[in-house]
């Protein structure tokens, strides 16, 4: 399970900062398919290492993206909500906690409602900081939305990819 996560951390990385940062559709839709590693990180990864990870990953998009910070920073928010974002989503239901977070596992409706907040939380931090201003607070709203729905799109094929049956 290590080399997997390893392999995907490095894969999402390179995908990310050689294609994905390259796409601006009309200056509001940026894909950030590296949040997919936060969103795939099995159930039981210890809270530190999850932390860990995201910065990991987000420093290191940062890194490649001359953008001091910024994915860091928003991928550590992503990761520290993500066990809050897990309890809300699956109240009530009773998916199953052991492995990865995924369609096949949890269920389209589970997954969708999960990814859809953490992506929301990431795109939130990332593009707010990136502004450091209320000034045009609709306009990166907007900004916000659009490439959250974008990356969504992309998770789900990304997912669609990699599934397998149970």
């Amino acid at each position: 399970m290590i080399y997997k996560n390893a392999i995907r951390f490095l894969v999402l990385i390179f995908l990310q900062v050689l294609i994905l940062n390259h796409i601006s559709l009309s200056g509001y839709i940026n894909p950030y398919l590296y949040v997919y590693f936060i969103l795939l990180l099995p159930f039981e990864t210890p809270y530190w290492l999850l932390l860990t990870s995201a910065f990991a990953i987000g420093i290191g998009v940062d890194v490649f993206s001359n953008t001091p910070g910024l994915n860091a920073a928003a991928s550590v928010a992503m990761a520290f909500s993500r066990p809050m974002v897990i309890r809300s989503v699956s109240s009530g239901i009773g998916p199953d906690y052991t492995g990865t977070p995924s369609i096949v596992n949890q269920g389209m409706k589970w997954f969708f409602y999960y990814a859809a907040f953490l992506i929301l939380i990431h795109h939130t931090v990332l593009f707010y900081l990136e502004v450091f201003s209320f000034r045009e607070f609709f306009a990166t709203l907007l900004r916000v939305l659009l490439s959250s729905a974008f990356t969504l799109a992309l998770v789900f094929v990304a997912e669609y990819l990699g599934f397998r049956r149970k």
